[in-house]
Order: C-alpha cells, then sequence, then structure tokens
C-alpha cells in the first residue's frame, strides 16, 4: 500500500474512526463522558506543558527509554539479525505502564477522583494501581475469575498496591468478562475514571491509547537507526488488543519498506472457542463500543475464546489493526499455544531473557519467518515473564 492512504486515516482519528473501524456506540449516559473526554484529549496531547510532565514521568518513574538491545544468541540461532525492544525492563514489568502514567494525568486533569480498569494478564491492573497510588487516587481493578487464578502473583500486588480487587464469575472469566463488568460500573458510576489498557473501546480510547503508547515505535525507530545506521526489514509484536503492538508499528507505519507482523493467540489452532486470533477469524461487527473484528457465531453473536495467555484471550481487536490489516500494511499470523512455549523456553536458554507468555507468541513468529533470511528486525519485548513462572510451562 502507498502511505497516502494511511496519511488520510491520520486525518479521521479525531472522530474515532481508523478507515471504516473505530466510532463510539456506547449507551446514551457514556456519550457526554466519552465527549469531554475526547475533548481534554485532543487539547491535553497539544498542550507542550502536559506532554513535558508526560515525559518526565517516563523518564524518571518508568525509566525510559527502554533499551533495544541486539539479541546475539537468538540471533545466530534464527539465521538473522535481531533486536529486543526491552519494555520488560520498565517499571511493573510490561508495556502498560506507559498508557496508565498517561490516562491519570488526563483523570488529574479532569478531577477524578477514583479510577478504575479492566485486566487480563495482570500488567494493565498493576500498571493502573501503581500510577493510582502514586497519585493517591482510589482504585477498582475488575479482572476474571480465571485469569485471577492464573496470574495470582499480579492480584498480589494489585492488592498490595491498595486498589480494591474486584473478581467476575460471569462468561470464561476472561478479559472480555473483565471488560464488561468495568463497564457496567462505569455506566453507574459515571463520575469515576475508566483507564482501558488497550487501543479497543468506544471512541477516544483508541487514538489515546496509542498516542500514549506510539512512545515505544518512537524510540525503537531512533535507536535502531544509531545502532545499526538503517531501519529494520521487519518488525513483530503480539496482538491481543493490540496496544504494544501499535505502540511500536506507529514509528514505521510510513516507512513501506519495513515490514509489519503481528501474533495473535491461536490456542490450540484455528478452531471456534479454542483460539483467540481474532483477525483471522473474526468478523466486521460493533463489539465493547467499536466497530472491528470480532470472534462471533453466524448469528453474529460474540463467542469464546482461548489462549494460554490472558493477555491475548479477547475476542475483539483494536479498531487501527483492523484497518491495517484490510489495507494488508501489517500480516496477522495465528501462534498456537505449543509454539509460544517452546519460544518462551527458548529466549531464557539463548539470552537470559525469561518474556512474557504474550511476548514469546511475537518471539514465536520471528522465529518462524526468520530462519535463515539475513533480516533485520525487532521483536517488541511486551513484558516480562515473572507472572508466568509459576504456571509450570516447562
Amino acid at each position: 500500500m502507498n502511505t497516502n492512504t494511511l496519511n488520510n486515516t491520520e486525518s479521521t482519528k479525531k472522530t474515532g474512526y481508523f478507515g471504516i473501524y473505530g466510532g463510539m456506540f456506547v449507551p446514551p449516559a457514556l456519550e457526554p463522558k466519552l465527549n469531554k473526554l475526547s475533548e481534554v484529549f485532543e487539547q491535553l496531547k497539544n498542550n507542550l506543558h502536559f506532554v513535558k510532565e508526560f515525559h518526565y514521568y517516563l523518564n524518571q518513574y518508568v525509566g525510559r527509554p527502554s533499551p533495544l538491545s541486539f539479541a546475539p544468541r537468538l540471533s545466530e540461532y534464527v539465521g538473522s539479525r535481531i533486536y529486543l525492544k526491552r519494555e520488560d525492563l520498565n517499571h511493573t514489568g510490561a508495556h502498560k505502564i506507559n498508557n496508565t502514567i498517561g490516562q491519570i494525568l488526563v483523570a488529574k486533569f479532569m478531577g477524578a477522583k477514583e479510577i478504575i480498569a479492566e485486566t487480563g494478564a495482570g500488567q494493565h491492573g498493576v500498571a493502573t494501581a501503581t500510577a493510582a497510588a502514586m497519585f493517591g487516587m482510589k482504585c477498582k481493578i475488575f479482572m476474571g475469575q480465571k485469569d485471577a487464578e492464573r496470574q495470582q502473583l499480579n492480584e498480589y500486588r494489585i492488592k498490595l498496591l491498595g486498589a480494591e480487587f474486584i473478581t467476575t464469575n460471569r462468561g470464561t472469566g476472561t478479559l472480555k468478562d473483565a471488560v464488561d463488568a468495568a463497564l457496567e460500573y462505569f455506566i453507574e458510576n459515571p463520575d469515576s475514571f475508566y483507564i482501558i489498557g488497550s487501543v479497543v473501546g468506544p471512541h477516544p480510547y483508541p487514538s489515546m491509547v496509542r498516542f500514549f503508547q506510539s512512545v515505544i515505535g518512537t524510540e525503537s525507530r531512533k535507536q535502531i537507526i544509531e545502532q545499526e545506521g538503517k531501519l529494520p526489514d521487519s518488525i513483530f509484536a503480539c496482538v491481543g488488543g493490540g496496544s504494544n503492538a501499535i505502540g511500536l508499528f506507529s514509528g514505521f507505519l510510513e516507512d513501506e519498506n519495513v515490514k509489519i507482523f503481528a501474533a495473535e493467540g491461536g490456542g490450540e489452532g484455528l478452531y471456534p472457542g479454542r483460539t483467540a486470533a481474532t483477525l483471522e477469524m473474526g468478523k466486521q461487527m460493533v463489539y465493547q463500543g467499536t466497530y472491528s473484528y470480532c470472534m462471533a457465531d453466524e448469528n453474529g453473536n460474540p463467542i469464546d475464546t482461548y489462549s494460554i495467555a490472558a493477555g491475548l484471550d479477547y475476542p475483539g481487536v483494536g479498531p487501527e489493526h483492523a484497518f491495517l490489516k484490510d489495507v494488508k500494511r501489517a500480516e496477522y499470523h495465528c501462534i498456537t499455544d505449543n509454539e509460544a512455549i517452546e519460544s518462551f523456553k527458548l529466549l531464557s536458554v539463548l539470552e537470559g531473557i525469561i518474556p512474557a507468555i504474550e511476548s514469546s507468541h511475537a518471539v514465536a513468529l520471528a522465529v518462524k519467518l526468520l530462519k535463515n533470511k539475513n533480516a533485520l528486525s525487532i521483536i517488541n519485548l511486551s513484558g516480562r515473564g515473572d507472572k508466568d513462572v509459576d504456571r509450570k510451562l516447562i
């Protein structure tokens, strides 16, 4: 595709659309709240004082810029030159803190007293609770019961940070159910400030989260040029809702020679109910406030998904990813649980880096596509694997 297509889409973001995807499909009670949030965000993102404050906390609290580390043994094993964007080294251990710092500054500006959030793998919940503690705000974190059972370390961290931890037993007890619970609370308590953790949900969330996570792509582009003197041939990230991926991709979308690849949570393969590969198997529809792709049955009803990675186990996907898929600017591939587990072990043994099981999907896709290609590539290591170690994945 040409960059004009992407540039044309840039002009539509203020209205909440990426091509045909996006929008604000919410109950009337939420529309004034979200319209106000959109108005405030548009002002703040162009406010030099706000942007400076955001980057102050990224530098002094989060620990940015995160390194872009050459992976020598992985590179030798694969037969390509591979760099890892080390979001796992951020405070709290993942990319999620970039967005929660940004959104809580918006909440602070708007005079919010209570913060709420959903979480799947727990990293967004930890990052939200962390930011709320730093600014002295009340905080509620919603998590599905199944996810809470497989992410007990993050449940403990959330509670330790002073947040109220609320589990939901509805549905499959995973991320989609946590989002539903948080949205219901938000509708009933409109004075709360909802920090959505990914590039999903109604406008302005996909654009707002993208803005705060774009630091990943901005840094990566600068770092690879400094270290290699050129742009990469390809970049890789995992996708559930898709915030770490959009963060990385945003720095390279207009570079036509940089190929963009994303790994979805493939679960047990491309079987309905046993996968979370939304962009390979989903349908175009409205889901949880936005128009995008969603895993659904023949009647258009959302269906259960499955992935070993709680952060990827979500039936929807961000609207910008839907757009990038349709215009063929990015390729989305199914990575199974077994492939992710193998890469979880592989990176640990070869580089002494234990990745989150979510990030392991991106590593697996890179290993598969880069074998003996002699390509220069970046993998976004979106989080560290401490939270997954006690799951006995080896």
